[in-house]
């Protein structure tokens, strides 16, 4: 039994030493770990908040370590725990969202993306006030889920996915009837997908965070360091030691590389001009049914175990004749140094912009000499 002593009054200022008694109130281990477990929970997920918001690349994946060691530990969700692990687990797929080579589900057909949407319906049931938000975001996870598939040239996949992301209802049949027109159409800079781009999906997932930010102010460890830092003034030097910033898309420094350099080979870097494609891709097959979701809630020892899956090597080879021809084609077409557009629109066998781009630079010292 772990005991707390508890000073009467007048104990702090030295009077009447002998006279004083100390109270002694014990409480099973068990319990202290479980409400500690809670507060320590609410505050990883406020700060995975915060730093996704403020697109801290090193610091928000410090905290996403913190946030799914707890959750794992724990045998089953508290109901009023719900929306706070249902967030977490939401900010770290979106996080990763343009990384198809990650696998969070045992069906590997679900891309990150795919599995955030599954967590996003879970918290739509937790909360019915943020109705026309919950819509725009569910709506650009969707779309961007599509878009993805597209930038990676997985057309097929994508066209797959469609028939698992939409119902036959009225309501989806307009935004499905477009997406499956943009697919045939192998194009992943149509105005549809850049107007609902996957910045903007970032954008709205903030003003989410905030909202949740809000209500979750009273947060016991929050108000507790918050009266900590006031009181030793150190307000000041914490913002002299404010982490290294990332971009929106979630490339970042060196610095992060560093410190993480066991999950660098696992994590695709975001810009719009590097686009990597895993040689290996899911196999096609049934729908997967929303009780996997369901069954990796159940038994939270899961939550976060396959995260990460092996990373898929890209061996090198050789160029083609094909392959030169189909660079030179964009090249003549969109111009040097859009090295995306080229890839998505062009023929090349398991290529990314930067080989692209090395390999026109090689042809151009060819043409040289």
């Amino acid at each position: 039994m772990a005991t707390v002593a508890q000073d009467a009054p007048g104990a702090a200022d030295g009077g009447g030493s002998s006279s004083v008694s100390s109270s002694v109130v014990s409480a099973p281990p068990a319990a202290l770990e479980a409400v500690a477990a809670e507060w320590m929970l609410e505050f990883a997920c406020s700060c995975l908040c915060r730093h996704f918001a403020e697109q801290s690349g090193a610091e928000f994946w410090r905290w996403r370590d913190v946030a799914q060691a707890l959750i794992s530990g724990l045998s089953q969700i508290p109901p009023h725990q719900k929306k706070t692990v249902y967030l977490c687990q939401l900010l770290i797929r979106i996080a990763q969202g343009k990384s198809l080579g990650l696998q969070f589900e045992n069906d590997q057909r679900i891309s990150p993306l795919e599995s955030a949407l599954s967590f996003w319906t879970l918290l739509e049931r937790e909360e019915i006030k943020l109705e026309k938000l919950h819509e725009e975001i569910r709506r650009l996870i969707q779309i961007q889920i599509v878009a993805v598939h597209m930038e990676n040239r997985y057309f097929k996949e994508a066209a797959e996915v469609l028939e698992r992301l939409f119902t036959d209802s009225e309501s989806d049949k307009p935004l499905r009837v477009k997406l499956a027109t943009v697919i045939k159409t192998k194009d992943p800079y149509v105005p549809l997908l850049q107007s609902f781009s996957y910045s903007l999906l970032i954008s709205k997932i903030k003003s989410y965070i905030e909202l949740f930010m809000k209500e979750n102010e009273t947060n016991f460890l929050i108000q507790e360091a918050t009266k900590h830092v006031v009181s030793k003034g150190l307000g000041a030097t914490a913002s002299l030691n404010r982490p290294v910033e990332v971009n929106e898309n979630g490339k970042s420094h060196l610095e992060t590389k560093q410190r993480l350099g066991k999950e660098k080979q696992y994590i695709t870097s975001q810009s719009s001009g590097v686009i990597k494609k895993p040689i290996a891709r899911r196999r096609s097959g049934q729908k997967p049914k929303e009780s996997r979701v369901l069954q990796s809630l159940n038994s939270m020892q899961n939550v976060g175990q396959n995260e990460v899956s092996l990373a898929y090597s890209r061996k090198r080879q050789k160029w083609t004749p094909k392959e030169d021809l189909e660079l030179k084609s964009g090249v003549r077409e969109f111009g040097v140094g859009n090295w995306a557009k080229i890839l998505a629109h062009g023929n090349f066998n398991n290529r990314t912009s930067v080989m692209l781009k090395d390999r026109w630079r090689t042809l151009s010292k060819i043409k040289q000499s």
